[in-house]
């Protein structure tokens, strides 16, 4: 009988330590947890932070740059940041583990934020401009914690949802003042390096020759590009006139070509073989993908769509097997959601963009900063 009495005992202060950690744990999650469809729509459920109202420290920010008025066919970018962050909600740090890179990068050393969008004006493309530049310049001298003493500390990198492709522009224009010349890895249909006098026109003004197509060669013109270190790949588009002008053209600004169709020989391993062949060890690298690398049936809600390309599985493959590569920076852009079926083009930023972030985090930069000039990236 004393024995049971002492069982019961112990049983009941049991169940009571049960109870009050069960009501500790209930009141302190009891309304913390959102579903895909529910709560505030930041990028994979990260936290939200006014990056450029109220400065706050972080390793890799996912930033939208809703701008899409130097578009030359179908506008609906702009809404490209909303629609990628709607699609990302099954995306969270609970259930982020990257099964082939084997980490999670939102639980690793890396703080990932969201900080909203850029609010650029659709009014006045020479605003715009500035509006842009400012917002780079202001994100990229953003305080970091010292995580690798006696490294000279590289600026915080940038995921960003566009937007029409001419975004890269400015991004790039803040990167080279940190690392110099940077080697562009731009995954597109289109060349994005045609002059501007391939678009003839009696009408001229201050801004008339930024538009999406030709952001490439004007970066190469400002002296932004490491020539000849830079690549295009997934490329089908028609060229201009009865010849390869445009070819040539895209010669002098730095850059190589892997066309979409090489993806049937060489693989998806092939192809990113390729591109880190043609980097050497230890450049900056900037990383942009336009979504119409895809084919239009796995991403028609984009503004210059071209049959033939690469599928989605093929997209992640090639990124999967670059993220060695010291990223400085990453977009995704074109991806406008009026053209979008059931959300399958913005599904596939989305996804672009995870395994990119994933990357940066597999991939810190921990190498030395010297006159401008970026030297080294070690894997952890």
């Amino acid at each position: 009988m004393h024995i049971q009495m002492q069982l019961s005992t112990l049983v009941s202060l049991s169940s009571f330590a049960c109870l009050a950690s069960l009501a500790s744990f209930s009141e302190a999650s009891k309304w913390s947890e959102d579903w895909p469809f529910s709560g505030l729509q930041t990028f994979a459920k990260l936290p939200f932070h006014r990056c450029l109202v109220e400065p706050t420290e972080f390793d890799i920010a996912i930033i939208g740059v809703p701008f899409d008025t130097a578009v030359t066919f179908r506008p609906g970018a702009r809404f490209g940041p909303q629609a990628i962050r709607r699609a990302s909600q099954r995306q969270n740090e609970l259930r982020g583990f990257n099964v082939r890179a084997g980490i999670n990068p939102y639980q690793d050393w890396a703080t990932v934020v969201d900080c909203g969008d850029v609010p650029v004006t659709p009014m006045d493309n020479q605003l715009a401009l500035k509006q842009m530049n400012e917002a780079y310049k202001e994100l990229l001298a953003t305080p970091q914690e010292e995580r690798w003493p006696q490294q000279s500390p590289a600026p915080p990198r940038l995921m960003t949802l566009g937007g029409d492709h001419s975004v890269i522009l400015l991004a790039l224009r803040a990167l080279h003042a940190h690392y110099g010349p940077i080697a562009v890895v731009h995954l597109d249909s289109h060349l994005d390096t045609w002059s501007p006098s391939s678009y003839p026109s009696y009408w001229h003004s201050n801004t008339s020759e930024f538009t999406h197509g030709s952001m490439l060669w004007l970066a190469a013109r400002e002296g932004l590009l490491a020539t000849g270190h830079c690549v295009h790949a997934g490329i089908r588009t028609r060229i201009s006139g009865n010849g390869w002008d445009d070819y040539k053209e895209d010669d002098r600004v730095g850059f190589h070509r892997i066309h979409a169709d090489e993806m049937m020989d060489l693989t998806p391993r092939g192809v990113a073989r390729k591109i880190k062949n043609l980097i050497p060890k230890g450049m900056p690298v900037y990383l942009s993908v336009d979504i119409d690398v895809l084919d239009p049936s796995a991403a028609p809600g984009t503004g210059t769509v071209e049959p033939g390309g690469w599928l989605t599985r093929e997209l992640i493959a090639v990124l999967r097997n670059l993220e060695d590569l010291p990223l400085v920076g990453a977009d995704v852009v074109e991806v406008s959601p009026p053209f979008d079926h059931a959300d399958v083009t913005a599904m596939a930023a989305a996804q672009v963009a995870y395994e990119i972030v994933t990357s940066m985090v597999k991939t810190p930069l921990k190498g030395n900063l010297k006159g401008g000039q970026f030297f080294a990236s070690t894997n952890e």
